[in-house]
This record gives C-alpha cells, structure tokens and sequence, in this order.
C-alpha cells in the first residue's frame, strides 16, 4: 500500500482548537463522519466490531498493503460501498474522509499519520505511537500544525478495574499517593517474530503498564532505571524480563517487573498492583479482586486500620476497551474538545518505554524526555 511515499504494512494534552474544514460536528445518521481504515490485518476486527456500535461513523475505505485483505475484511464485514486500495495517498484524494483509523504496524504509523494529516484528517491510532521517539515527536508537531486530532488506542487504561482504581485514588481515600507497585509475569508462547525481538517485553508489552501506571500516578515520568536479562530456559532470543524502577513528578516512585517466560502462577494481562497513598493501600490482582485499607488511628507499633468499600467503576464508555477509545475520539471530532490519550499526551507513555530500553542498554539511569 503505497502512501505516496513509501509502502505500508497491516498490523495483526493539550492542542491547539480543532479547526472545522467540514461539518465534522453533525452527528446524524444521514450525514455521519466519514472514516478510511488503513491495514486490514486481525486487529481491525476489534475496531470494526466497536464501530458497529457508533452510527456517527462510516467506513468509507480499506486500504492495506495487500489488496486482498482488504478486500477480504470488507465482505466480513459488509462494507461493499468502501474503495478497497493499496495506495493511502489517493484514496484520501478522493475520499476526502474526516478521520483515519490507523491499524498498521508501528513502523508505518509515522508515514501513515503523516499522510493523513496532510489531507486533513483526524487520526486515530494503534499503540504504540511510533517506532522512535524522534518519529513520535514529528507526529505530535505535525498534528499541532494541521490543528487535527491524532490520538493512540492506549485501551487497557479503558479497563473497568483500573477506571474503579483511578476513581478510588482521586478520590482522596487513601491520601496522596507515594508509591504504586506492578507485576506483569506470563508464560506466552507466541512464536513467530516476538521470539527474535529485541527487547520483546518492554518494546511490545510494557507500554501498558506504563501507561496505567501513569494514570494511577497522574504524575509524568522523570527518571528511569532498567535492568533486563534473558532467564534461563527462556523460548525467547532476546530480553524477555525487565525490572524497571520510575521516578514520577511529585516524587512518586513507580516500580515494574514483569516477565513473558514465567511459568506458573500468571498474573492477568492487566498485570497485579498495589497503590500506597500517606494514608493507606489499595491493592488489585488484575482480576476481580480489589482490596483497600486506610489508617483509622494512629499511635502505637501500628496504626489502627480499617477496610474500605472500593466502588466499581462510573459508568460510561472509557470502562470498554478498544470500543471506548474509539467512541470518546469520534465525540472529541464532533466537540473539537481533547480525547484522553491524545498524542502529546500519550507520547509520555512512549517515553517511558524507550527510556526504559536505553538504561537497559547502558547500565544507568536515564533521565526522560518526551517532547
């Protein structure tokens, strides 16, 4: 799929106002936002079973380095009207969509972001934002110049537990917090190319976590120290343990260690946490299981502490994965207001995954910059 500079592959806070150059804002289902998705591979059904359930948008083009997975994904999904392409660039001449739904491989996200603004379109994107931090922050500068979107699927930060977390923490039950402790250890066998990567855990897992754990922080990251080994026994070629230690704003400590070669005793994918506020802890297994206790006295050895109700998360969409990402951007597109994992912001989580690699690297700690 040519995007008229190069080709592409399928993938299996604050900005200036948004100008109008359409009538982007009208809703209605007889003139709904117009959308091309770009790469057709497995991960595209998520984002198509989410659109089925928003009928402000319209998917108006697939386009997808091979052809016939494009073609392919629209019959599935009975989108016969949609051009079905290999070339991004004059696709988005003739279609002239709001928004491009941006599903391909992280190596082509700056190209195809790029192409996208150009055009004129708002740009929702698969995680992470870019292969590179000098590619990131061309994407962010490129979006503040074309005054569009460009936002990141950051959607495990859309999970109902962590949103009940984040709710609990602000809301002051606890105190402020001082420390957040996580745990990532699974056993995955993937084969295929995860198992010749470099850094396979914190380049292609990691940025979950790091993201949730700037969420439950609400602090940015300053400071990292990253040290990564390949266990033995480990299927994987390169780097599939990390224990990295985070100074956050507000010195806040955020700790991670987490493992993909660790049989037995797997914690979730959303990994295990606990929270430590000046008052009390709150502690979640990545499952069902959320447990908080606060100081009711102190005095003595030990304060005296008492259970605290954690209650589930508010209702709304940002408790629904992938599908509330997807529908907070199109709300953000029709209000010209600012979507929660908007570039400039999300690019702090990007920052945290490649500074962690560069300590790796050189055995220090590293200092973080994101834009």
């Amino acid at each position: 799929m040519a995007t008229g500079r190069g080709p592409v592959a399928s993938k299996s806070r604050t900005l200036p106002p948004v100008r109008d150059r359409r009538k982007e804002s009208n809703t209605a289902m007889t003139n709904p936002l117009t959308a091309v998705l770009v790469g057709c591979g497995s991960i595209t059904r998520t984002w198509l079973d989410a659109l089925r359930t928003i009928p402000e948008v319209r998917i108006t083009g697939l386009i997808d380095i091979r052809e016939e997975a494009a073609r392919a994904r629209a019959e599935e999904y009975g989108l016969s009207q949609a051009l079905i392409g290999t070339d991004l660039d004059s696709a988005l001449r003739r279609l002239r969509p709001a928004i491009v739904f941006d599903c391909t491989v992280p190596e082509a996200h700056r190209e195809v972001t790029l192409t996208a603004l150009r055009h004129g379109c708002h740009v929702l994107g698969e995680k992470p934002m870019a292969d590179t931090m000098e590619n990131a922050r061309e994407m962010v500068a490129a979006a503040t110049a074309a005054g569009r979107l460009y936002a990141v699927i950051q959607n495990r930060r859309y999970e109902p537990h962590v949103r009940a977390l984040h709710a609990f923490v602000q809301s002051g039950a606890i105190g402020p917090v001082t420390t957040v402790n996580s745990d990532f250890y699974i056993g995955a066998h993937f084969g295929g190319f995860r198992d010749r990567m470099r850094h396979v855990l914190l380049l292609d897992m990691a940025i979950h976590t790091f993201d949730a754990g700037r969420l439950l922080t609400g602090a940015d990251p300053v400071r990292v120290y990253c040290h990564e080994w390949n266990p033995a026994g480990s299927w994987y070629d390169h780097g599939a343990s990390a224990v990295a230690v985070f100074e956050m704003s507000g010195g806040i400590v955020f700790t991670y260690r987490g493992s993909w070669c660790a049989e037995g005793l797997n914690t979730t994918w959303e990994s295990e946490w606990r929270v430590v506020g000046e008052s009390g802890s709150i502690r979640w297994d990545g499952a069902d299981a959320i447990k908080a206790q606060r100081v009711a006295q102190r005095g003595g050895f030990f304060s005296t502490l008492e259970d605290v109700a954690v209650p589930p998360a508010p209702a709304g969409h940002k408790t629904s994965g992938h599908a509330g990402v997807i529908r907070e951007f199109v709300d953000c597109v029709q209000r010209g207001s600012i979507p929660e994992t908007i570039c400039s912001d999300n690019i702090k989580s990007l920052a945290m995954v490649f500074g962690a690699i560069e300590s790796a690297e050189t055995g220090q700690p590293v200092l973080i910059r994101a834009l």
